[in-house]
């Protein structure tokens, strides 16, 4: 079954929605201004309604201060502006050289990026030494995002925190931090002065996670779906040859963590509309244009019928598409999502960062002439934004910190809290899921409001 899609919505039929959802946003983040204590580590998911910290590294913490740039640029509030500006200045100088993660997209861009962009727009009072600390922000962090490099042949790849060996399908999202960096005009520098291309970097990890991290149903292996992805790639270190998928936070390496496409689906339609700022002059040496746009194009619409295709009518998607009790729900993906089950959970995050790479597809293809797919992709997009924006989904209670529940983050370690009653993990929320949601919420309300599009580049 599919997405039961609504071809009749738009964002400014959502409005009122979205000016809902940002009243409860701005809620939410006072309260987590008002209780939490940094020592206490970054906020990553709530429990019984209460952000706490739990996870590997601390990914997470420029969604918390990038949330609230968020809401200051829906709302005007400057309260808004403080909390994420001083938030900035304060916890994210270790992010932007943190050597060991491969999250620089989601951490700096989200925060010192947003707030480049609020200065740019003319949102905030221009300041050159303000706007210089921002960009320096970005190009270390694109830079230091680009040294974890594993070389393979024709190519290469930023590796996870797992090691040198490991691709992650997310870092697909995160390769924003190399493009900012390039168009700021930085390159990473090597051995004896080397020169590295911060885009020639990017370009060679899109087609690395496009070659081994999606499947197109081209008899790869037996379990070879198109648009399926696997979370991780591993790689044989003493000759740089691909092994097989592997799994960290999915059921399995031949099942799909519905988060892990979001990630793809999103960071193939955002480097889709950023290849557009890009002269052919500086892509011919890294194969042109054309080739570079259909291996994009390639990944961006296979991941995306594969979500599509493969979440309930609402456009919520269950947390792995091979989850092991799955098939004791019947024919799940002819109904609406059922967050409270007694089987599986869903993964309301997953729609969130889905949602707005489906949004972003559409309108390229749109924009390139091809108005049929533009339609059914951003359709698509607008139907999942819909429910999210209202109950069981959005988060209306005062006591909640988060804002759209039912969120998962790591199922196989048992990390999701299972409530009293439940069989599952639901009722919980996320700071990348909140802070992604806010992001499409904002990304709609601006079109409403016939405000420019809201992009992680300069154009």
């Amino acid at each position: 079954m599919a997405i039961k899609i609504d071809r009749k919505l738009t964002p400014q039929k959502l409005a009122p929605k979205l000016e809902r959802f940002f009243d409860l946003s701005g809620q939410k983040i006072l309260s987590i201004e008002k209780n939490w204590r940094a020592a206490n580590g970054t906020p990553v998911f709530t429990e019984k309604g209460q952000y706490t910290t739990r996870g590997w590294t601390e990914w997470t913490q420029g969604f918390q201060f990038g949330s609230a740039v968020l809401q200051y640029d829906a709302t005007g509030d400057e309260r808004f502006l403080k909390i994420g500006r001083n938030g900035t200045v304060k916890h994210m100088a270790s992010h932007v050289s943190h050597i060991g993660v491969h999250d620089h997209g989601f951490n700096n861009v989200s925060t010192y990026g947003n707030l480049r962009r609020l200065m740019r727009e003319g949102r905030i009072d221009h300041d050159p030494r303000e706007m210089d600390f921002y960009e320096l922000a970005l190009k270390v962090s694109g830079a230091v995002q680009a040294a974890r490099w594993t070389g393979i042949p024709g190519g290469g790849f930023i590796y996870s925190f797992n090691g040198p060996h490991s691709l992650f399908i997310d870092t697909i999202r995160s390769l924003r931090s190399l493009a900012v960096a390039h168009q700021l005009g930085h390159a990473l520098m090597g051995e004896r002065d080397r020169k590295i291309s911060l885009l020639e970097r990017l370009v060679q990890h899109a087609e690395a996670t496009a070659a081994h991290g999606v499947f197109y149903g081209e008899g790869r292996d037996a379990y070879d779906v198109r648009g399926r992805t696997a979370h991780e790639s591993i790689f044989n270190l003493n000759d740089s040859t691909y092994r097989c998928p592997n799994s960290q936070q999915g059921y399995s390496p031949f099942s799909t963590w519905t988060r892990g496409l979001a990630w793809a689906i999103c960071g193939y339609a955002e480097q889709l509309e950023f290849f557009r700022t890009l002269t052919d002059a500086a892509l011919k040496p890294l194969g042109g244009r054309r080739k570079l746009t259909a291996m994009l194009l390639k990944a961006a619409t296979a991941t995306a019928d594969f979500y599509i295709e493969n979440s309930c009518t609402d456009g919520v998607p269950a947390w792995d598409t091979g989850a092991p009790q799955l098939h004791r729900l019947g024919n799940y993906l002819a109904k609406r999502s059922n967050p409270t089950n007694d089987f599986e959970p869903v993964d309301s995050s997953a729609a969130a960062i889905a949602a707005q790479g489906l949004v972003r597809l559409g309108n390229y293809l749109k924009n390139s002439g091809k108005k049929a797919d533009g339609t059914r992709y951003r359709q698509a997009g607008l139907t999942i934004a819909n429910t999210l924006l209202q109950e069981p989904y959005l988060s209306a209670s005062a006591k909640h910190q988060g804002l759209v529940l039912h969120s998962i983050y790591h199922r196989p370690n048992g990390w999701d809290y299972i409530p009293r009653g439940s069989k599952i993990p639901c009722g919980e929320s996320s700071m990348w899921g909140d802070y992604h949601a806010r992001e499409l919420a904002l990304m709609l309300l601006r079109e409403a409001r016939g405000e420019c599009y809201l992009t992680f580049f300069d154009y």
